[in-house]
Formats: structure tokens, sequence, C-alpha cells
């Protein structure tokens, strides 16, 4: 039997796999600064401030503050604060607030993304299969309302529904998230699901720990991509790829059927000419 014919739902991860970032971080950081009338910040020091405290962020109110009820704004707006501060600039609260209004509306849209050209039809194709497709990702609420419809990917028409962390307080690489998606898809067994993601770590070895199927993209030729591959995972190039390999192993087990049949009525004829 073949694995398309097994399954019963797929999830796929969003950033890398759905959607890319468009440009760099200091392209928004900087149009936020001088619409505040200040200089545009240096870009690698923003990027090294915005690693960092969005790392501390992350461990000390994990899930964009989900435990804490911290509302998401507010999350945000200490993390690019900090930001600012790691990279050497220490702005006044009146400019600050200028520049993080203008930061927080940017990335609360789809100017910062650009959904892949495969996406969209690789999720209507599941969909028409007669699978459910759910959205798993380390995101906040404003991928699900915004950013995704935004860029075409629409619940009800790409997927059925999503998981994100920064509204069900799981987040990637716990398993948790993964069984929180199989409930949400009507209590569908993992060996009935695959999991499409771009992470060893985060993707592939939760899903496969609780039984799922998974297979990974490497759609920007990830340095680790060969050593994930020889440790055993499947290892395709875009979602185009992913529907033919799908389609291949459906196709192949139906010409392996009907080769069956033949040889039976072969053999059978033969048993009565004998």
């Amino acid at each position: 039997m073949s694995l398309l014919s097994k399954l019963r739902l797929i999830t796929v991860d969003v950033t890398g796999t759905l959607i890319a970032y468009k440009g760099h971080l200091g392209d928004y950081y900087c149009m936020a600064a001088k619409s505040a009338g200040m200089p545009c910040p240096d870009y690698n020091r923003m990027h090294e401030g915005f690693k960092l405290a969005y790392t501390e962020m992350a461990r000390q109110y994990p899930c964009f503050g989900f435990a804490a009820k911290m509302p998401n704004i507010e999350w945000w707006r200490t993390c690019v604060k900090n930001s600012f501060v790691k990279a050497g600039y220490d702005y006044d609260e009146e400019t600050f607030e200028k520049i993080f209004r203008r930061i927080y509306s940017a990335f609360g849209s789809s100017a910062p993304y650009s959904a892949f050209p495969d996406a969209q039809p690789f999720m209507r194709w599941a969909r028409e299969k007669g699978l459910t497709v759910g959205v798993v990702s380390n995101a906040e609420y404003r991928y699900k309302d915004v950013i995704l419809p935004a860029l075409g990917l629409n619940q009800g028409s790409e997927w059925d529904f999503g998981v994100f962390s920064g509204m069900v307080g799981v987040e990637k690489p716990d398993p948790r998230i993964y069984k929180i998606a199989l409930e949400m898809a009507g209590n569908v067994a993992p060996e009935e699901a695959l999991h499409i993601g771009d992470s060893m770590r985060k993707d592939y070895t939760p899903a496969r720990s609780i039984g799922m199927h998974a297979l990974l993209l490497d759609r920007f030729k990830t340095a680790d991509a060969e050593s994930w591959r020889q440790s055993g995972a499947t290892m395709l190039s875009d979602l185009v790829a992913t529907q033919e390999w799908l389609t291949k192993n459906q196709n192949e087990e139906q010409e392996e059927t009907v080769a069956a049949r033949v040889l039976n009525r072969i053999s059978e004829k033969l048993k009565m000419g004998a």
C-alpha cells in the first residue's frame, strides 16, 4: 500500500516550507528609523542584536508570552526595544514608539514575506485528494489571521486548521504540538499523518517520535541536508517534488495492482486449459 493511500492528514511547517522572508531584517528597521527622523541602523549590528534579544525573550517568555498572558504587542515591543539596545541604539520613548509601531505593523502584514509558488497548488491538491491539511508553526496569531491569508494561503481553501505556538502555548520541537495537530484533525492516528518541514530538530525528529511520517524540504541547499539524508530522512527539493513523490508511489502501486490482476487472469486461464 502506498503512503498516499494510507494518509488522512498532511501537516506543513510555515517559514522555509510555505513562505520565505523578503529582503533583510535591517531593511525594515532602517525604514522604520528613517520614518522617525533617525539615521539607518547598521544592518549587521541590528541583525545580531535582534538574534540575541529574540533568543532571550523566547527563553524568558516562550510562545510569545502565552503562559504569562503577555499581550502579543508587548512581547514584541520588549523584543524590538532590546534589539536596538543590544545593537547600540537607545532612543527616547517617543522616538522608539514611532519606530516600533512601524516595525510591528510591517511584520504583521504580508510585506516582509512571499509565498513559494508551489505552496498554494500543493495544499489545494492535497485537499482535493480528500486529505485534511494543517499548518504547524512556531508563530503568533497574526500568521493565522493576516499574513497567510494575505499571501493567498487561506483557511478553508488551502488549509483546514492551524496550530500556532503563540495560540496553543506549545512550540516545536516539543512533540506535543504535533499531538495537538492530530487531535485538531479529528484524532487522526499518527501513522495516518505526514508532516512536511525544513528542520531536522523542529520538524522531522519530533514528528517521527510520535509515529507520524515526515519529510524535509531542502529549498536552499542547506549545509546539513546530506547528513540529514544519511540519517534516514526523506529529503526533497520542494513541494512539486513532494507531490510527484507521493503520486509516483500511488501510481506504482496501481500499476502493480493491474499487473497482479493480469497475472492472476493468465494463471486462471492456464489452469482452465490444463
